[in-house]
C-alpha cells in the first residue's frame, strides 16, 4: 500500500513537502532570517526540572525506560494511558483525572478520520466551498469562480472564534480564518508553472475571513449552518482594509494605488487569533512573505521575502505581488487584523501599532483599569515574541461611540518584546536535556519598549530608528535591542483563570547545527524537532507588568525519551505529543493544545493538559485529524469542542486526481478543509 503518512526525513517536524511550499513558502528550507547576534532562547527546557519535580519526573523516567512503549504505526503510545484507562479508542470504566480531562484518551493512529474518545460524537460544521451569502451557488469543484467562491466558506480554515447572536437563541456566529490555498489540491489539472488568471482569482477569494451563524442543537453539540443570515460575511484578498495606529500614512506604505498609505486590499495568510471583550476578532496575518515576488533589500531578506518569483505565480497578474514594480505594497502586510463581525458594512483594520511580523495569533488580557494587552508570536526560527500594552481604557456597552472608542483601543500604547534570561553557567547545559547543577528550569524576564503612541503622537524607543521604521520593521528593532531569539513561538494565551501566559513553541530543528545558536540554558535541546511550551508569570500578576518570571511547563516528544517533561506529572501516565501550536482553554482552566507536524510518525491531534493541582502536567488526547491535516482553531465549551481541520490530504505527491485522503466526504469526492464540532453522547459536559 503507498504510504499516506507525511514524508519526515527532509522537512522538518512531520509537515509534508506540499504543506511547506504552500502554508509557509518553504520557509525552514530558506536561509534562517535573523542572523543578528543576540542571545538566543529556544528549548531552555528539556535541561532543568524544577526542584519540586526533579524526583518525581525521575522516577516517572525509571518506569517508563523499564515498561517501554507501545508503538502503533511506528509511533510511541504512552503506556499509563492504557494501564489505567484501558486500552484508548475501546470501552473501559469511567474515567479519572483533571476535571475536563476524563476521558479515554485517543491513541495516537494514522487513520483518514477524525478520531475522537470512546461516547463522543461528531459533525461537520461546514466545509469549504459552501455557500454562506446571498445568491452563492453550491459548491462545484469542476466549475470554479471567484465571484462563487468570494460568497463560499473560504479555504484552509485555522483560527476558530464562537461568539452570542443577541436576540437569537440557539444561534452562534462562528468566525474562521482561511490561512492559504494549496491550487494543487483545489484545481484538477492544476499546472503551478502556468496557473490561469481563473485561478488564480479563486485563489484570492479563498483566502480571508468568514462569519458564518450556526444553529445549535442543545441535545448535542451539533452545529448546522444558518445560510444568507444578515450577519454572514465574507473578506477576501481584495476586500477594502483600513490601516491604523501610528505608521499609517507613513511613506513606507504608500503605492500607486494607494498614496495615502491608509487603505490596502486584503489579508493574506491570517493563522490564529483571539477575540476581544469589547466584540471583535483579531487575525494574525502570518506567512505573508511568500505572496511577494523578485526582493532584494535587506529589510525584505530579514523578513524570508525571495528574489525570485512566487509559487502561486500571482505577481503576473496584479503588480502589487512583484515588490520590483511595487517595493511598498509587501510593507502593508503582517500586521494583526480587527474585524467587527456584528456590523456587515464595517470596514477591518490592519493596526501598525502591534508592529509588522508573521504574527501567529492575538490574544487579549485586560488590566485591572480596563486597557488592554495583546500577546502575539513571531513564528518563525529564531525570533521572538512581543506583547502590547493599551493607554485607553475600553468602554462597556454596544453603543455606537462605545464601539467606535473601542475600536481605538489597540491604535494608543506601548509595544514590547521580550528579553529571557536563566540563572544556571553555560557550562551546565550540554545539550541532552540533562539538569544543571542548581536543579532549577527557570529565569527572569523584561519586556523591552519599543515604540510608544498616544493621542499626540508617537516616540521610538530604540535607537537609530524612527516610529515608523520601528512598526515596519519590526524584527529588526527586535534584534537591535536584544531580544531573546525562541523556537517558532506560535500561539500565545493567557489564562482566564490564573492570568499566567503559555507560550507555544512549535519546533527548531536548527538548534545547535553548525552556524547557529549552541545550547545555552534557554535552549538546552539540540535539533528541538518536537518543541515545548513555556509558562510566563507577570510580576505582581499585572498584565501590563515589565518583567515576568518564566519556567517550563512541557517539554514535547515521546514520554519515554528522558528530555522531556509535563510540569512533573509522571510521564507513564499522558499521551505523546510534538509540535504545539495553538492553544486554548477550557471552563476549567486546563490548557488544550493543537500540534501542527506531529514528528513522532502519527498524525497531529488535540491534547488537554492540567495546569494546576497535583494533576498539573497529565496530558491525553482528544483527537487526531485524517491523513495530511493539521489541527487548529481549538475552541473548548462546557459541552462542545470545536476544531479546524486544516490541509487535509496534503501529502507529498497528492493532487485532485491522486488525493491523499478522503475526508470529509469519502472517495470520489474533493478533499475540502472543514470545521468539526465533537460533543458527548450523553449531552454531559466535556471530560467531567
Amino acid at each position: 500500500m503507498r504510504n499516506l503518512l507525511p514524508v519526515i526525513s527532509s522537512h522538518p517536524g512531520g509537515r509534508s513537502a506540499m504543506t511547506c511550499r504552500f502554508r509557509c513558502g518553504d520557509a525552514c528550507f530558506h536561509e534562517v532570517p535573523n542572523t543578528s547576534s543576540n542571545e538566543y532562547v529556544g528549548d531552555v527546557i528539556a535541561g532543568a526540572l524544577s526542584r519540586r519535580g526533579a524526583l518525581r519526573a525521575a522516577a516517572a523516567v525509571t518506569v517508563a525506560a523499564a515498561a517501554g512503549s507501545a508503538v502503533i504505526g511506528g509511533a510511541p503510545q504512552a503506556a499509563a494511558a492504557e494501564a489505567q484507562h484501558g486500552t484508548p479508542g475501546k470501552p473501559g470504566k469511567p474515567q479519572q483525572g483533571a476535571r475536563g480531562l476524563r476521558f479515554t484518551p485517543v491513541a495516537p493512529n494514522t487513520a483518514d478520520a477524525v478520531t475522537v474518545p470512546d461516547d463522543y460524537q461528531q459533525n461537520v460544521v461546514i466545509r469549504w466551498g459552501e455557500p454562506i451569502l446571498r445568491g452563492a451557488p453550491a459548491f462545484d469543484p469542476e466549475h470554479q469562480t471567484a465571484a462563487a467562491q468570494a460568497g463560499q466558506f473560504g479555504y484552509n480554515n485555522d483560527f476558530l472564534a464562537l461568539l452570542p447572536v443577541p436576540g437569537e437563541h440557539d444561534r452562534q456566529l462562528l468566525v474562521a480564518n482561511h490561512e492559504y490555498t494549496d491550487e494543487v489540491l483545489m484545481f484538477r489539472g492544476y499546472d503551478a508553472a502556468n496557473p490561469t488568471r481563473q485561478q488564480v482569482e479563486v485563489a484570492w477569494a479563498a483566502h480571508g475571513l468568514s462569519a458564518v451563524v450556526v444553529a445549535e442543537d442543545r441535545r448535542s453539540g451539533k452545529l448546522t449552518v444558518v445560510s444568507r443570515h444578515h450577519l454572514n460575511r465574507r473578506i477576501t484578498a481584495t476586500s477594502e482594509f483600513k490601516l491604523t495606529g501610528p505608521a499609517a500614512g507613513s511613506s513606507l506604505l504608500k503605492t500607486s494605488a494607494d498614496p495615502t498609505g491608509r487603505k490596502v486590499l486584503g489579508t493574506l495568510n491570517n493563522c490564529s487569533g483571539g477575540t476581544t471583550p469589547w466584540g471583535t476578532t483579531l487575525h494574525g496575518e502570518e506567512n505573508f512573505n511568500q505572496y511577494f515576488a523578485n526582493a532584494g533589500r535587506t529589510t525584505d531578506a530579514r523578513y524570508g521575502i525571495g528574489t525570485g518569483a512566487t509559487e502561486r505565480k500571482w505577481e503576473r497578474f496584479d503588480k502589487r505581488f512583484d515588490i520590483a514594480q511595487e517595493p511598498n505594497e509587501v510593507h502593508r502586510f503582517g500586521y494583526v487584523v480587527e474585524f467587527d463581525p456584528y456590523d456587515p458594512t464595517s470596514t477591518p483594520r490592519k493596526h501598525t501599532a502591534l508592529g509588522r511580523f508573521k504574527h501567529e495569533a492575538a490574544t487579549v488580557r485586560m488590566t485591572s483599569d480596563g486597557r488592554p494587552v495583546v500577546y502575539t508570536g513571531d513564528d518563525e526560527r529564531f525570533d521572538y515574541f512581543y506583547k502590547f500594552v493599551g493607554s485607553k481604557r475600553m468602554k462597556h456597552g454596544n453603543s455606537r461611540s462605545a464601539r467606535e472608542h473601542n475600536l481605538t483601543l489597540l491604535d494608543e500604547g506601548t509595544l514590547y518584546v521580550a528579553r529571557l534570561t536563566g540563572d544556571s553557567p553555560a557550562s551546565d547545559i550540554d545539550g541532552t536535556g540533562k539538569l544543571p547543577a542548581d536543579g532549577e528550569f527557570d529565569g527572569s524576564g523584561t519586556w523591552i519598549p519599543l515604540v510608544t503612541a498616544t493621542e499626540h503622537g508617537a516616540v521610538s524607543h530604540v535607537e537609530g530608528m524612527t516610529v515608523e521604521e520601528v512598526l515596519v520593521f519590526t524584527r529588526l528593532a527586535g534584534d537591535k535591542v536584544g531580544a531573546t531569539k525562541m523556537d517558532r513561538p506560535e500561539d500565545i494565551e493567557p489564562s482566564p483563570q490564573s492570568g499566567k501566559v503559555y507560550v507555544a513553541l512549535t519546533n527548531n530543528t536548527n538548534r545547535g547545527k553548525a552556524g547557529y545558536a549552541a545550547p545555552d540554558e534557554a535552549n538546552p535541546r539540540t535539533n528541538n524537532k518536537h518543541g515545548h511550551i513555556l509558562e510566563l508569570t507577570e510580576k505582581s500578576n499585572r498584565a501590563d507588568a515589565t518583567s515576568f518570571a518564566w519556567s517550563v511547563f512541557l517539554v514535547a516528544g515521546d514520554p519515554a525519551d528522558p528530555a522531556t517533561y509535563f510540569a512533573g506529572f509522571p510521564k507513564d501516565k499522558v499521551s505523546p505529543i510534538s509540535c504545539p501550536d495553538n492553544v486554548a482553554f477550557d471552563p476549567h482552566g486546563n490548557l488544550w493544545i493543537s500540534t501542527d507536524g506531529n514528528a513522532l510518525g502519527t498524525h497531529d491531534g488535540l491534547f488537554g493538559v492540567a495546569t494546576k493541582g497535583d494533576r498539573r502536567g497529565e496530558l491525553k488526547q482528544f483527537l487526531t485529524m485524517p491523513n495530511g491535516a493539521e489541527t487548529c482553531g481549538p475552541i473548548v465549551q462546557d459541552r462542545r469542542v470545536l476544531v479546524a481541520v486544516q490541509h487535509p490530504g496534503e501529502i507529498d505527491g497528492a493532487s485532485v486526481e491522486k488525493p491523499a485522503s478522503a475526508w470529509p466526504d469519502g472517495p470520489g469526492k474533493i478533499t475540502r478543509p472543514a470545521v468539526v464540532a465533537v460533543w458527548r453522547t450523553d449531552g454531559g459536559d466535556i471530560g467531567v
